[in-house]
C-alpha cells in the first residue's frame, strides 16, 4: 500500500503550556530535528513558527513514510534532548516535566498534536499566514513584523531575503 500524504498544519504544545521554548536552546533543538527530518528525506517544511509554549508547522510527510514515524521521530528527539539539556543545567526545571507514566517518567509535548490537512489552496495560505504572524499577536507581541522573529520561516518569503538561516525550507509553492 502506498502512503501519501496532503500538506498539513500542525501544532503541538508544552506540556500544561509551560513556556520551556521561551529558552533558545529548546527552539535550536526543535530546528535540527526539523533540519534532519528534512535531510532524510522524511518531510518538507514550507513554514515554521517556534513560540513560547508551542510550535506551528506547515510540512507534508513523505510519500511511503508512516506519520507515527515522521512526528514521532521529531517529539521523540526534540524531549530526549531537552530531557538531557535539563538534567544537567535546570534540574528544577526537569522536575515540572516529571509525569512518572508507565512510559516515561518525563513529558514535554502534550500528547496528541493536532494537525490539519491543507487540500486547498485557501486553507493551506490561511494556515501559512497564521503561522508566520502569530508573533505579532498582541498577546504575544514578540515582534512587530513577522519576518523580525527569528525563529521563524518568515523571513524566508521577504523577496529581499539572502542568506537564509534555516536552508532546509522549502518553498511553499514547490509543495
Amino acid at each position: 500500500m502506498t502512503l501519501s500524504y496532503y500538506p498539513e498544519f500542525l501544532t503541538a504544545t508544552i506540556l500544561k503550556w509551560q513556556h520551556l521554548l521561551a529558552n533558545d536552546h529548546f527552539k535550536k533543538i526543535v530546528t535540527d530535528a526539523l533540519q534532519w527530518l528534512v535531510q532524510q528525506n522524511r518531510c518538507n517544511v514550507y513554514a515554521f513558527v517556534i513560540m513560547p509554549n508551542h510550535i506551528h508547522l506547515m510540512w507534508k510527510i513523505a510519500d511511503n513514510c508512516k506519520r507515527e514515524d515522521v512526528q514521532g521521530a521529531l517529539f521523540s528527539f526534540t524531549a530526549h534532548e531537552f530531557k538531557k539539556y535539563l538534567k544537567n543545567h535546570d534540574p528544577a526545571l526537569l522536575n515540572k516535566h516529571y509525569v512518572n507514566d508507565a512510559d516515561r517518567k518525563y513529558q514535554f509535548w502534550e500528547r496528541n498534536p493536532l494537525y490539519k490537512e491543507c487540500r486547498t489552496d485557501k486553507f493551506f495560505m490561511q494556515k501559512f499566514n497564521y503561522i508566520h504572524n502569530n508573533p505579532c499577536q498582541p498577546h504575544w507581541d514578540l515582534v512587530s513584523l513577522p519576518e523580525d522573529y527569528y525563529w521563524s520561516s518568515a523571513s524566508y518569503y521577504q523577496p529581499e531575503a539572502t542568506g537564509f538561516k534555516f536552508p532546509w525550507i522549502s518553498h511553499f509553492m514547490d509543495r
